[in-house]
């Protein structure tokens, strides 16, 4: 027999003590820790469970006391446990590596091993002993009051039966300094504080008591009883956990426990809870049922299937027909039709064998038949409820109507909502939405059409009805009525309070949309553009003021301090002072700014008192303001089309509003969409970033201001340098501007650096400095070109009208060689597009310009002899902004819509010039009737 067996039977303190020589100081003050009091079932807990112990420097009695910050006792004391479990898991992780380094360390030297630590590695040394000791003596510890404590508790309690309440309540205070451990002390305390209807302080000197006696499931459950009578639901539970661990059978305690979790929403927690009560009682019914409808509050369907059918199968007798019916609504659900009929059935033959199943579960099983494509058995069930009367069964009609809706039956579905008609509860709009929905899908469309009226004089805010009607008036050839539907009422502006007005049906985004779309099918441009400008202009707006950079909210001091404290607060001893602190980069970052904010409060508080007296008055520290957080003085304002920029249908939208702003010529407002596009959908693809920003040249190259278009262009360009077609777009932007660019130069000397191989940048800075007279910064440019393309038939004619216009300066020297260099370029020019009539106008204005008329008329002369026929001017396919919105293109109707190509007019023109300086004016006459007359 074991030495140890009298330690079990209640030895006395003398002999305990001797039993704790040979415990090593860490396990020794474990188990003296609670040595003062234990409860009277001599029984000890676990070695792993929390039993509260009041050690020094810890006021009980604060506890009681009203907390500043709201913290309930039940909170301090989780907060105590979750101390003392994680200390104890720390010191239980220590001594496992202890032990582990221990037993390496054996290894490594087995030769070395004496015999004490062969028996201790064999689980025969002096710690199992110790272990073994420990815990025999945890079982069989009973600690005894001192005298006084006694005696005091004595007087207390015989004061209370007096009725000296304050005597009592002030001798137990001095009780609990003197033995803080003693549960009776706080019950007792309870006890007074409640006799005086002070029911808070009796409730937590209540609770301190049953910390003190954990094992005490009555007290747990008292506690719970008088939270919920408080209303703090927390604190419900946490009794009721706590009960649940002191009383582990205690059916009761768990289900109101689950029930709370239930009842405030945390179907996770409440259906583990139910889940422990049906482990207990495997065959009770109502608990099997709030296991499946928790885990089906938590979207757990298939979980829920399980414990049913597990019920309903390990426990026929138990269970009855709710759990049926439960069982085949999850399944309904779930799509398991044949299932649910499987289950039904057998339900039948077990608890119906001689009658009719209940009308509900009949129902549910001709809907699983319908959706099987069985009607004809789906009838069969059906026809009890057709026989019964609505009041109490009108639920289960709307079922089989919205079964046979869902199936797309819509004369069995019509049929069962007419058997609606009359009844209190469902007989309403809801109904009338579902009855026209289905005359609408039989194509019934006067009927559909009085039915969704119906529904509008009931639910008038309904959008969904509103815009089904509008479809199928319009469809109808009902265009007008369509309109009425979705317009604003004429008094819009006087219905209801203003706060009824902002969230008015007409203010929808998607009764806008439909109605602009009506608009647009009909080529009704102008409404079209009104109902949708608005709204994408006030949402848009609306976007870019969120997307805008807030000021963050400033820190508070405390904050300030601690992150100064990161590189400020270390020891002048430490081993590597002097060594920059092991922090991150950016907590060194935060650290340096938090230091430099401190320094700016501290100097603008200076500055501050030094106004105050300066001006004779009181300084009044704000140091309390500066830890207090900036508002965010954020008000969130509906938008009139939420998703605008989230998905493809209202990116096409917009699209579609441009191009037909564009067309009715209204590009300020088509600038300003694609402007504000761009800053505030900051989600959209680069695809479509760069689709907005071509749209933006097009219509930018429509006005006479480039400033909305410029960073449109300027941004195309810089991703495709090298495209000549982009740099047409560019250059058409930029020179049919009437306003200033001002970003225009100094992007083209940033391009010019940056890629000097691309020719297009050459041309356009060449024209820049020719449209300001500065021709040698022309020719320079128009010559680099030349290097990179000399049989560029334009290029040769840039150079070469370059040569001309500067032969024509008063400080060149040579003259008539820059002239001779210019026509050579004017000739290879010539050369290269086959002579044709430009090309011959060109070389006539050049030598008209430097005075040569004779060869200058020869030139005009051969533009006479040469016809060419105009032609319409030729468009890009992105051009073609009428096509793109569906308006209709504009017909030639006349000579003024065709391009001019043919040069005669001109050439005349200034032929009958030079005839005219000559002396000939009836041959300059004559030319101007044969060329120049209508």
């Amino acid at each position: 027999m074991s030495s140890f067996g009298d330690v079990e039977d209640g030895e006395g303190p003398e002999t305990e003590r001797e039993g704790l020589s040979d415990v090593d100081e860490d396990e020794g003050d474990e188990d003296l820790a609670g040595d003062e009091y234990v409860d009277g079932d001599g029984e000890g807990e676990e070695n792993d469970e929390y039993q509260l112990e009041f050690g020094t420097g810890m006021d009980p009695l604060a506890f009681v006391e009203e907390n500043e910050s709201g913290v309930m006792p039940f909170q301090q004391f989780e907060k105590l446990e979750y101390e003392a479990l994680a200390a104890r898991k720390r010191k239980a992780l220590a001594v496992q590596r202890a032990a582990k380094m221990k037993s390496s360390k054996a290894q490594e030297d087995v030769f070395g091993a004496n015999i004490d630590e062969i028996w201790e590695s064999a689980g025969f040394g002096i710690g199992r002993r110790r272990r073994r000791r420990k815990k025999k003596r945890k079982l069989g510890r009973r600690s005894r009051l001192t005298p006084e404590v006694a005696k005091m508790l004595g007087e207390a309690n015989l004061l209370y039966a007096m009725g000296k309440f304050e005597e009592a309540v002030e001798l137990l205070k001095e009780c609990v300094r003197i033995a803080p451990n003693v549960p009776d002390s706080y019950h007792t305390l309870g006890l007074l504080y409640d006799a005086m209807s002070d029911r808070k302080k009796a409730l937590n000197f209540y609770m301190i008591a049953a910390h003190l006696t954990p094992k005490d499931s009555v007290l747990w459950k008292r506690l719970a009883s008088w939270s919920m009578e408080q209303g703090n639901i927390g604190q419900v539970i946490y009794c009721l956990t706590k009960a649940v661990k002191a009383d582990p059978d205690d059916v009761d305690a768990k289900w109101d426990r689950a029930s709370l979790f239930a009842e405030h929403n945390d179907y996770q927690k409440a259906a583990e809870a139910f889940e422990q009560l049906l482990l207990q009682r495997p065959s009770d019914v109502e608990v099997g049922k709030m296991v499946a409808k928790m885990h089906h509050k938590t979207g757990q369907c298939e979980r829920a299937i399980q414990v049913l059918e597990k019920l309903v199968e390990e426990h026929p007798a138990e269970a009855d027909l709710t759990a049926v019916n439960l069982l085949a609504e999850l399944l309904m659900e779930s799509g398991q039709f044949a299932t649910a009929i499987a289950h039904i059935d057998h339900a039948s033959t077990l608890y119906c064998p001689d009658q009719h199943l209940p009308i509900d579960l009949s129902t549910k099983a001709g809907i699983c038949h319908a959706y099987l494509g069985n009607l004809e058995d789906a009838e069969s069930f059906f026809e009890e409820l057709s026989e019964e009367r609505i009041e109490g069964f009108a639920d289960l009609i709307m079922d089989v109507g919205d079964a046979y809706l869902a199936l797309g039956e819509h004369k069995y579905a019509l049929h069962y909502y007419g058997m609606l008609h009359g009844d209190k509860t469902f007989d309403n709009a809801g109904v009338c939405l579902k009855m026209a929905e289905c005359h609408a899908a039989l194509k019934e469309t006067r009927a559909a059409i009085d039915l969704y009226y119906r529904v509008l004089q009931d639910l008038p805010h309904h959008i969904e009805t509103r815009l089904t009607l509008a479809t199928i008036l319009d469809e109808n050839g009902q265009f007008d009525e369509a309109i009425s539907v979705l317009a604003p009422p004429e008094s819009s502006e006087s219905v209801g309070p203003p706060g009824d007005v902002e969230d008015s049906w007409w203010k929808d985004g998607e009764v806008r949309k439909k109605l602009a779309q009506l608009y647009l099918s009909h080529e009704l441009y102008p409404q079209y553009l009104d109902t949708l400008v608005p709204a994408i202009q006030e949402t848009l707006y609306l976007e870019s003021q969120n997307h805008k950079v807030r000021n963050p909210k400033r820190l508070r001091k405390s904050v300030l301090l601690e992150r100064v404290r990161w590189i400020e607060d270390r020891p002048a001893d430490e081993v590597f002072h002097g060594f920059r602190p092991v922090l991150s980069s950016s907590n060194m970052v935060k650290a340096a700014r938090a230091k430099k904010r401190l320094q700016q409060l501290l100097e603008d508080k200076k500055d501050r008192k030094a106004a105050a007296l300066a001006a004779g008055q009181t300084y009044e520290s704000e140091e309390e303001e500066d830890d207090e957080p900036i508002p965010n003085e954020v008000h969130h304002v509906k938008q009139p089309l939420p998703n605008l920029l989230k998905d493809e249908e209202h990116y096409q939208l917009i699209l579609q509003c441009c191009r037909t702003l564009t067309s009715s010529k209204r590009y300020w407002e088509a600038l300003e969409i694609v402007h504000h596009t761009l800053q505030a959908g900051s989600g959209l693809g680069q695809e479509k970033r760069d689709e907005l920003r071509n749209l933006g040249a097009r219509i930018a190259y429509q006005t006479r201001d480039a400033n909305y278009g410029f960073d449109c262009v300027k941004y195309m360009v810089a991703q495709r340098p090298y495209s000549t077609s982009v740099w047409n777009r560019y250059y058409q932007v930029i020179s049919r501007s009437e306003a200033r660019v001002p970003k225009h130069n100094k992007f083209m000397l940033h391009m010019r650096s940056k890629y000097p191989d691309v020719v297009p940048t050459m041309i356009i800075s060449g024209h820049q400095f020719s449209m300001i007279s500065q021709q040698q910064g022309a020719l320079r440019e128009y010559l680099q070109a030349y290097k990179l393309q000399p049989e560029d038939p334009f290029i040769n004619l840039c150079v070469g009208t370059a040569f001309i216009n500067l032969s024509l300066g008063f400080r060149l020297s040579n003259r008539n060689q820059c002239v001779m260099q210019g026509f050579a370029f004017l000739y290879k020019y010539q050369r290269l597009v086959n002579f044709n009539q430009e090309s011959n106008f060109n070389l006539a204005r050049a030598y008209h310009h430097v005075g040569l008329v004779q060869l200058a008329s020869t030139y005009y002369e051969k533009v006479l002899s040469t016809y060419v026929k105009d032609r319409p001017p030729v468009k890009l396919p992105h051009e073609a902004v009428e096509i793109e919105t569906g308006i209709p293109p504009k017909k030639v109707t006349s000579d003024h819509d065709l391009g001019h190509c043919n040069l005669q007019r001109e050439a005349a023109y200034n032929l009958h010039l030079i005839y005219k300086r000559s002396g000939s004016s009836n041959l300059a006459r004559q030319l101007l009737k044969d060329y120049c007359s209508f």
